[in-house]
């Protein structure tokens, strides 16, 4: 090989690496130019790409929200739709609980009234309450219940409080009066838990006063006999409703709460021959002072003063002797002691003995219905 042919290769083999290094530079040149565009962005792009993912997130958020928002709104929809269904028993079975309790109650009323020799309670519906009759159906309501004497009638309208005689009024219209007044005390009875003829006093008015300030007037005491009676049907009516409110339905019912209904109605029937000695107004001057003690310290929420006049009236305060009281065949002094006063002597008549334990009873439910103030005077 001569000279000249290696010089042309050589140059040859030159043009061909610059060529190569040419096609890399501009190469090179054109990444980072891609790179460089890809790298900075202007600022309305930046701020447009942020604002479409800030649209994005709300429109996320706010979907969230109201698919919440909509759940919330069934659960309380549906609440409410069972608190209504649960109201609507409840109000059934308080409809029919005081249907039989009316039907019941009736029926005492209509015995104690034959056996004190009183007029028959006239049945539902029997009175005509249209007082817009013409005076022929007025002179012919005898003839749609049970008529009554002249003389019957009058005294009949007497004893409730009510004039005998109306001016220009027919007998007709007089016995309609006179089942008027009846049916309306028998309203009033059979809303009571226990009925009394006793007028009931206003809640406000129920507060007895202490023992020392007990009125010895007839019509101080028949007031105070209200103002009893009053206070013992309302806590009756209370303990009523507790029981029906914690038991709606048949279904909800358990065996304790079975049981405490039956303590309440035991209570309730117990109570009776108080309520009667209230309106006889026979009651005893010492058991008399301890109810209103028990009952003022009750209303005053201080119930265990109220239990401790309760001890006092049931067991007596006297005190027991200690030691031998019995050697032998006699008795001893010490023993001799247990017969003397200050004693409780209640528990000896057996109806004194359980009208006084349904007051035991109101007592524990008054402090749960009417807490005190201060827990000292809880009962154990």
């Amino acid at each position: 090989m001569d000279f000249a042919s290696l010089m042309t290769a050589q140059i040859a083999k030159k043009k061909g690496s610059t060529t190569k290094s040419g096609d890399s530079s501009s190469g090179s040149d054109s990444k980072d130019a891609v790179t460089q565009q890809k790298r900075y962005i202007r600022n309305g792009e930046a701020e447009e790409r942020r604002r479409a993912e800030y649209l994005a997130a709300q429109k996320a958020r706010d979907a969230e929200r109201e698919a919440k928002a909509a759940v919330k709104r069934k659960r309380e929809e549906e609440a409410v739709e069972e608190k209504r269904i649960r109201e609507e028993k409840r109000r059934r079975l308080a409809e029919e609980s005081r249907i039989r309790r009316e039907a019941r109650e009736a029926e005492e009323e209509r015995a104690r009234r034959k056996r004190l020799g009183l007029p028959e309670l006239p049945a539902a519906g029997e009175a005509d309450a249209d007082g817009s009759n013409s005076s022929n159906k007025d002179d012919t309501a005898a003839d749609e219940g049970e008529d009554l004497p002249e003389d019957e009638l009058r005294k009949a309208l007497r004893e409730n409080g009510a004039p005998a005689v109306l001016f220009g009024e027919t007998h007709g219209r007089r016995l309609r009066r006179l089942r008027q007044i009846t049916a309306a005390a028998t309203a009033q009875l059979a809303n009571l838990p226990v009925p009394t003829i006793l007028a009931s006093v206003a809640e406000k008015d129920m507060k007895v006063p202490a023992v020392p300030d007990i009125p010895r007037d007839p019509a101080g005491r028949k007031y105070l006999f209200r103002q009893l009676a009053s206070y013992f049907n309302l806590v009756l009516r209370e303990w009523q409703m507790a029981l029906l409110e914690a038991t709606p339905t048949a279904d909800d019912e358990t065996e304790a709460s079975r049981g405490a209904r039956s303590i309440m109605e035991q209570s309730r029937t117990a109570i009776k021959p108080l309520f009667r000695r209230l309106e006889n107004g026979d009651m005893d001057d010492k058991i008399l002072a301890a109810i209103v003690e028990i009952v003022h310290a009750a209303q005053e929420r201080r119930y265990v003063d109220a239990n401790d006049a309760y001890l006092r009236l049931s067991i007596g305060k006297a005190a027991w002797p200690i030691g031998v009281i019995m050697v032998g065949i006699h008795e001893r002094s010490a023993r001799e002691k247990l017969h003397g006063g200050d004693k409780g002597s209640v528990m000896t008549d057996d109806v004194t003995r359980k009208y006084v334990q349904s007051i035991k009873r109101c007592l524990t439910f008054a402090q749960v219905r009417w807490p005190p103030d201060d827990a000292s005077q809880l009962m154990g």
